[in-house]
């Protein structure tokens, strides 16, 4: 990565200490921490041309964007407009079954199975993954929807609830789950029943308890709208899938291994920055500092689900309402660098 150099935009007069004399902008300082270290991690502003160090940033960027990008100054959409409260646009743009309303009976008959599910889990040593319980009043689950719907929108993300397969991409047919290297974890029928219950609920409107929010420090982040049992099914993450090979030099900031070979050129990962879900807002911690490590409080487990490979997100804990979700990107991995993570 090198510093990104603007020739078009304006030059406005700018402090010396953040530009020198060079045309190449050499001497560029970072606004936010006034050092000109890292200068391959700076970027600069297409319409002020000031400069900031990727990690300055708030939320951070991994990578030197494409296109066009301006600072948090020049920026006209600091604050995302929100998607309309409307349950017909609601209901059109998640591509629900049927109406929020009608959902209210088999809510109740949902509630009534999780209980008579969740009082055989501790009576076994193997404990079993539970499904979501949504919020009983269809105006919040409407709100909730329409925060996603929000964030979703602001990025220019189409909704997805499953892996996709797009053409010049990997087929469904290299997501083979016996190639992981290593081996994997094979789902059980029970809970492979209660993840396809979790998506037969989300189908009928019937979605997990979580809100996304936008912080001006993190960027998109999801907060737990209603308690959350620990081995509680949050969400699969989902996006295209495509080879890790042709996404080495990817800007996006939210690729997750969806399986990884003893032949790197069949590793696959998955993209959520066009089709994905609520995982695509679901932050990751700091794993470099303890504060960070407590805040985790989802964890990323990859399953063997009928011979492919799926990513689940799941409490690894008891959450609280209000309490935003974290998981650690790396898993066992140790790849990705958090230590700029808020």
């Amino acid at each position: 990565m090198s510093l990104r150099r603007r020739t078009l935009a304006p030059k406005p007069a700018l402090k010396s200490s953040s530009i020198g004399k060079s045309s190449d902008y050499d001497d560029v300082s970072c606004e936010e921490c006034g050092s000109g270290h890292s200068a391959a991690k700076l970027v600069l502003c297409d319409n002020c041309d000031r400069g900031y160090h990727l990690f300055c940033l708030r939320p951070i960027l991994v990578s030197v964007p494409r296109g066009s990008w301006f600072c948090p100054s020049c920026s006209k959409n600091k604050k995302p407009k929100s998607f309309p409260l409307v349950q017909t646009k609601i209901i059109d743009f998640f591509r629900i079954q049927r109406s929020l309303q009608d959902t209210q009976s088999s809510s109740q008959d949902n509630r009534k199975k999780r209980k008579r599910a969740s009082s055989l889990v501790m009576s076994k040593k193997k404990r079993k993954l539970l499904p979501f319980c949504p919020s009983e009043d269809p105006s919040r689950r409407l709100e909730q929807m329409a925060s996603l719907a929000t964030a979703l929108t602001a990025t220019n993300t189409e909704f997805s609830n499953e892996l996709t397969y797009i053409p010049g991409m990997a087929p469904k047919s290299a997501n083979r789950a016996p190639l992981e290297q290593g081996g994997m974890q094979v789902l059980s029928k029970e809970d492979t029943d209660t993840l396809n219950l979790c998506k037969s609920m989300m189908e009928r409107g019937e979605w997990p308890p979580l809100m996304v929010v936008f912080d001006p420090q993190e960027g998109f982040t999801v907060e737990a709208d209603k308690c959350i049992r620990d081995w509680t099914i949050i969400t699969e993450y989902v996006g295209d899938v495509d080879y890790l090979r042709n996404r080495e030099n990817d800007d996006g900031d939210s690729m997750m291994t969806l399986l990884s070979t003893s032949d790197p050129s069949r590793t696959l990962v998955i993209c959520p920055d066009k089709r994905s879900n609520i995982a695509r807002f679901i932050n990751g911690i700091n794993n470099h500092t303890p504060e960070g490590k407590k805040k985790q409080n989802l964890k990323c487990v990859r399953f063997d689900v009928n011979g492919e490979s799926r990513v689940l997100l799941v409490a690894n804990r008891d959450i609280s309402k209000g309490e935003r979700l974290y998981y650690d990107y790396n898993g066992s991995e140790h790849e990705y660098p958090t230590e700029h993570f808020v």
